[in-house]
């Protein structure tokens, strides 16, 4: 490999150039093995942010940064399927979407990440269920999704590595903010597990990173021209995060939900209206005929859920006695409106930080997650709510001041009026 100048690379980019291909892969190398500073690397970032990178820069750092590790190989008799998705509250869809496509004929390694921000992380979720490995060794791993169909793990340091040093390094220096960035950060990860088709879930509204539907349309539009530009058919659903997805935010209430959808005994209409649009849009990418909704109703993704939790050291009876094993706060509060009427909007970001500040996500990345608390029954647009009648949402505290000071936020967080306000449909664009 030619050996380039940091500094002058950088400047380059400063400048408005162009980089190379193999620019791009000597720079991505140099972030790996760190041979690149710390401070290049920030400078390289603040670079990109501020000017940008074509088309062909950023297929050709996405495949750089996949390069940087490990890349997964799959011998398997079924194509290789994932999702993604940017992040909301109450976001408990890869829980119900996996098992059901396992079920539909496709294998679903899925590498998941922890709660950013506000926004829970399916691995806090998962880490909920006793027993539940979500580091298991590669060869579990893949003994997992060979059983079971589909298997829900962290990401390991042998999958693009460059990918782990330059987040960390974005997020010190205020480089986070970057399509360019943020799609080769996605797409790298998912690459390196050797995908034969990804489709996104880009959250739109108030509890999403995007608030905004045409910053979530170019993200959606970019990460399938790049990932098209590295051999990975992509497909993106936007989808509505202006109310709480489904009817919990936490992370045991949130599996106990998903366990409650798989077995028949809820039935929330826009939870199920993306996972299933979800479903619809990764099978036909690779020309599967299977019908998610029967996969669901059948029973057949409640039995890949079951053998997932179980191959990888969970309770081999968690669908029928999930009470028995996931956690349960110990103070339960109803947070009341202050006045009676409808839901007129939520501010679901403030709905995140109150399960944050009940301690079920993080301040900081060193923080533990208390499991076991978090919301359930809340409020949706269009309903009435009121000191007498139904409450915004129970609280699950580990104390009574917590319990307190989260009913409090989630009263500041919903607007409550008199008339039902035009409300988003859960899936507001495809885009393929």
């Amino acid at each position: 490999m030619t050996t380039f100048l940091a500094q002058e690379v950088i400047r380059r980019k400063r400048d408005g150039a162009a980089l190379s291909a193999e620019e791009i892969e000597w720079l991505v190398t140099g972030i790996t093995d760190g041979s690149v500073s710390d401070a290049q690397v920030g400078a390289l970032a603040m670079a990109i942010v501020i000017k940008g990178m074509s088309a062909d820069e950023r297929v050709a750092l996405t495949g750089a940064m996949t390069r940087s590790g490990e890349v997964l190989q799959w011998d398997l008799d079924r194509p290789v399927l994932d999702k993604h998705s940017t992040g909301g509250v109450g976001d408990k869809v890869s829980l119900l979407l996996a098992p059901i496509v396992a079920a539909c004929g496709g294998a679903v390694p899925m590498i998941s990440g922890r709660g950013l921000g506000h926004t829970g992380g399916t691995l806090d979720k998962l880490d909920a269920i006793p027993g539940y490995d979500t580091a298991p060794s590669r060869e579990r791993f893949a003994a997992t999704v060979r059983e079971a169909g589909c298997a829900i793990i962290g990401q390991t340091g042998d999958l693009a590595p460059a990918d782990k040093r330059l987040y960390a390094v974005r997020d010190a220096t205020g480089t986070v903010e970057s399509i360019p960035l943020i799609v080769a950060s996605i797409l790298s990860k998912k690459l390196a597990a050797g995908l034969d088709a990804l489709v996104m879930d880009v959250k739109v509204g108030s509890g999403a990173f995007l608030p905004e539907l045409d910053q979530a349309r170019e993200l959606a539009q970019t990460i399938i021209e790049v990932a098209a530009g590295n051999g990975l058919p992509t497909a993106a659903l936007l989808t509505d995060m202006d109310r709480v997805l489904g009817r919990t935010a936490g992370n045991a209430v949130e599996v106990r939900e998903s366990i409650d959808h798989l077995t028949g005994a809820a039935s929330d209409p826009r939870l199920l209206e993306v996972t299933l649009g979800l479903c619809e849009q990764l099978l036909r990418l690779k020309g599967l005929d299977g019908d998610p909704r029967a996969a669901l109703e059948s029973g057949a993704a409640a039995e890949a859920f079951a053998r997932m939790v179980a191959a990888l050291g969970g309770p081999a009876d968690l669908l029928e006695r999930p009470d028995d094993h996931l956690p349960v706060a110990p103070v339960t509060v109803e947070a009341q409106a202050e006045r009676p009427g409808v839901v007129a909007g939520i501010d679901v970001r403030a709905v995140g930080l109150a399960v944050i500040d009940l301690g079920g996500g993080r301040r900081r990345e060193d923080d533990a997650i208390d499991h076991a608390v978090g919301l359930t029954e809340v409020a949706a647009p269009g309903e009435r709510v009121g000191p007498q009648g139904r409450p915004l949402a129970i609280v699950h505290a580990r104390d009574e001041d917590s319990a307190a000071r989260a009913a409090a936020a989630l009263s500041a967080a919903f607007r409550v009026g008199d008339r039902v306000l035009d409300e988003n449909p859960a899936v507001l664009e495809v885009v393929v």
